[in-house]
């Protein structure tokens, strides 16, 4: 249920060695010839997978090894799903075997898992929109007013355990008979994610320059005018970055929804949850559940990952 955050991570740390190598590569022509690389290295990896990015001696580097054991899990996930629950538990067909989409049928035929999938999506989109709506024009504020002591606050919500706000919720809930509705998700997904969302905006807004805004009221733009016009759009990246991170929360939640939802309202990560019973476990199940489920993620990140490379930068340097 947390693989999307390895995907997002796997992102940032394919950027991050990219820009670290770009960087010594141009250090090393300033200072130090290049070196000149062993064309007699011969991979002995498996013609099926090769790992050469371990068997290399100049790129065998700390991060990379890192970054193959985050991709290995993913991909074994990603052929699990097209194996029976006799070829998992097996080891030696980790590679050699016989492909089927019976998961797949067993997934979206009987476990009806398109009604979770639209769930998923009605929370999720509709949480984030709202944090967006209620997070951007607050962390502007903040940005600009100097409010410390209403930031501190949302950090300090922010920290506390969401876990501890089940209970309340449940009574709270129960007692205006919203229990099992897409509003009692929404609400729980919205008081989370919007701290996280204005705390991401706070340092982006704080290093975009003031004269901008001050041209704008000399020409006679309000404020609410200039927060529109002229400071959402030069806030594009961090917007995205905020709300791609509010989404993967929702999509990825389980505990609010676990309490909360119906057989009407569930949720993706309660839809896996069918797959164990008492005394058997559906791992090919499972395994394609998963893939669905981290899929739109993995695209999403794939092609918006500069943008979120910029919004969890911007602030980092300031000067």
């Amino acid at each position: 249920m947390y693989l999307p955050y390895s995907c997002l991570f796997i992102l940032l740390l394919i950027h991050f060695f990219q820009c670290s190598n770009s960087d010594s590569l141009h250090s090393s022509h300033a200072i130090l010839p290049r070196p000149k690389r062993n064309r007699k290295f011969r991979c002995r990896c498996s013609p099926f997978f090769c790992t050469s990015l371990l068997c290399y001696p100049d790129r065998s580097d700390t991060g990379i090894r890192g970054l193959f054991f985050v991709l290995f899990p993913m991909f074994w996930m990603f052929l699990a799903s097209f194996k029976t629950n006799a070829d998992i538990l097996n080891m030696s067909k980790l590679f050699n075997f016989t492909p089927t989409m019976k998961n797949f049928e067993n997934v979206f035929v009987n476990y009806d898992f398109a009604k979770p999938i639209i769930n998923s999506l009605i929370v999720s989109l509709v949480s984030t929109v709202l944090s967006l709506i209620l997070g951007l024009p607050a962390a502007y504020s903040i940005a600009r007013e100097k409010q410390h002591l209403f930031s501190g606050i949302i950090l300090m919500i922010r920290i506390v355990p969401a876990v501890s706000f089940l209970v309340p919720w449940y009574i709270l809930f129960t007692n205006l008979h919203l229990s099992g509705t897409y509003l009692s998700l929404i609400i729980c997904h919205l008081i989370v994610s919007l701290p996280l969302i204005v705390w991401i905006m706070i340092p982006y807004y704080e290093t975009l320059p003031q004269e901008l805004e001050q041209s704008a009221y000399i020409d006679g733009a309000s404020r609410f005018g200039t927060f529109i016009r002229i400071m959402l759009p030069l806030s594009t990246p961090g917007i995205l970055t905020s709300g791609i991170l509010a989404f993967i929360f929702s999509w990825n939640n389980f505990m609010f929804a676990l309490v909360l939802c119906s057989n009407d309202t569930t949720t993706l990560p309660i839809a896996i949850y069918q797959f164990i019973s008492y005394s058997n476990v559906d791992w090919g199940g499972i395994m394609c559940a998963s893939v669905v489920i981290t899929l739109p993620i993995i695209i999403i990140s794939f092609f918006l990952q500069r943008y979120i490379i910029t919004g969890l930068t911007a602030g980092a340097v300031k000067g």
